[in-house]
């Protein structure tokens, strides 16, 4: 149930978009600014680089990385996931969780079986858990709020959602 990028302590820090000038620069796209920083560590496809230039906003960094000096760099990289060290990362504080730790979670209402996540979707209201369903029910989608989840164990990689409050009855 653990996800490869938590397996290999790696966590997912956004992709390599658009390049930005001709320095080799570019943007950030599906950006986590939180474990981005200056001086830091990415690993792209298994080779660890420096970030030596981070400018613009935390929704939509821009950034330059040793080694990449060219746009044409940065046009072959497109698309390429940004990866930094779960140890380098800020802690987290109460009640935070990290997508990859979520992600392969079972899902129970108590006792009973829901499903699975599929991933974790980020909305401007609060972020939604896609949980795979089965047997060709559609995905039900969860919002990351006390109401509908009352724990989320990521140790026994389980979480308790309230399906009534989700609309689905008691049973």
């Amino acid at each position: 149930m653990v996800d490869v990028a938590a397996a290999d302590g790696l966590i997912s820090a956004g992709r390599i978009g658009r390049a930005h000038g001709l320095d080799g620069s570019f943007h950030v796209t599906q950006p986590r600014s939180r474990v981005l920083a200056l001086g830091g560590t990415v690993t792209i496809d298994g080779s660890e680089r420096e970030i030596v230039r981070l400018a613009g906003t935390d929704a939509r960094p821009i950034m330059r990385l040793d080694g990449i000096t060219i746009r044409e760099a940065v046009d072959a990289l497109r698309g390429a996931e940004l990866r930094v060290r779960r140890a380098d990362a800020p802690p987290l504080g109460e009640d935070e969780w990290y997508a990859e730790d979520l992600e392969g979670c079972r899902v129970v209402d108590g006792d009973r079986a829901v499903g699975t996540v599929k991933r974790l979707l980020p909305y401007p209201s609060c972020e939604l858990l896609e949980v795979a369903r089965g047997e060709g029910a559609a995905d039900l989608l969860v919002p990351l709020i006390s109401d509908a989840v009352r724990t989320v164990d990521v140790q026994a990689a389980v979480i308790d959602v309230n399906l009534a409050f989700l609309g689905e009855g008691e049973g």
